[in-house]
């Protein structure tokens, strides 16, 4: 009888975790009378069916492989009982008949492993360094994608990739944001919307958002998968730094997964919300498309005139220096 080592069974337990596949852990924690089973005995039992170890012969096991499958679907934990006799009721124990010829009775504890969800960011502006961090700290396994991602600009990720169709980043029903300041924002959405996944929010305005989507509607991109596009992403918090509208973007994933019905609208609050004071020289309004650019996170800018503009994106920059007596004349006014 080969009974893994209860080292070898822990090892692929984190092996499993690290790579996002739901598994459950079952462990003998009481053996009565005579039984192939004992008390620390311990088997692993995969989502797609697989076993690794021992919790007793072929009497045990497949009841031990329903009842972790139940427990994968609900993601709770369960006690089951298998004995031939007619035990003593207990709360929190599913008893089940032993059919082995032994006569033994044993205890076996299930407790489910669920996967991490999956949360794929694409792009490198502040908002997604700060989601990398807020979601590896709720327990996302983070992924970002980005081709021209540099050394310095590494977000706090388990992994990144410079390949927007990395096949590493397909995981249907993961969750996915684009915050790209403009740059491969179609090439980010089609990559992200071919993963299938349960979430996918773009942090745009919604002018340049619709001019995505129009270009997206020219490239073959059904309807059905461009209605299922969270823009603008994010609960309404009244958010106006990266900061907080990552927050708000962390908010609204964590209430999808939970099921919770999405919003746009809030009430208005009981009592006057305070503000911190924010100095008129840290942001710039976009002459193209009217967002707020705070100046010290811009990544596109250009100087005309004097002074320098802020763009949100390169095709904002690039319209504006197309006509900039016009853009600039408008923004005066």
């Amino acid at each position: 009888m080969n009974r893994p080592l209860k080292g070898e069974l822990l090892e692929l337990a984190a092996q499993l975790a690290q790579r996002g596949v739901a598994f459950a852990m079952a462990t003998v924690v009481r053996r009565e009378g005579e039984s192939s089973a004992h008390r620390g005995d311990m088997a692993i039992v995969t989502a797609d069916g697989a076993f690794h170890g021992w919790v007793g012969g072929g009497c045990t096991r497949p009841s031990v492989e329903r009842e972790a499958h139940l427990a994968l679907a609900d993601g709770a934990p369960r006690l089951i009982c298998l004995s031939p006799l007619e035990p003593t009721p207990r709360d929190g124990v599913t008893v089940l008949p032993m059919t082995c010829k032994s006569g033994g009775t044993v205890e076996i504890y299930i407790d489910p492993v669920l996967a991490r969800p999956r949360l794929a960011l694409y792009g490198r502006s502040p908002i997604i360094r700060t989601l990398a961090a807020l979601g590896r700290a709720v327990g996302y396994r983070v992924d970002v994608a980005d081709p021209d991602l540099r050394p310095d600009e590494a977000p706090d990720a388990e992994r990144t990739f410079a390949d927007l169709g990395a096949p590493e980043l397909a995981e249907p029903g993961g969750y996915a944001v684009i915050a790209t300041l403009g740059e491969n924002d179609e090439e980010s959405i089609i990559a992200a919307l071919a993963h299938d996944p349960a979430y996918l929010g773009v942090i745009a305005s919604r002018k340049r958002f619709a001019g995505v989507r129009e270009a997206l509607v020219a490239r073959g991109v059904p309807a059905t998968q461009l209605a299922m596009i969270r823009n603008p992403a994010g609960l309404d918090l009244a958010a106006h730094t990266p900061e907080e509208v990552a927050v708000s973007v962390l908010a609204e994933i964590v209430a999808a997964r939970n099921g919770a019905e999405l919003v746009r609208t809030r009430p208005a609050p009981a009592v006057p919300l305070r503000r911190l004071p924010v100095k008129a020289e840290d942001t710039a309004i976009d002459p193209i498309c009217q967002m707020t650019v705070r100046t010290q996170d811009a990544v596109h800018t250009a100087s005309w005139a004097g002074r320098t503009w802020y763009f949100c994106c390169a095709g904002c920059k690039t319209k504006f220096l197309a006509e900039p007596t016009r853009y600039g004349e408008q923004a005066a006014r």
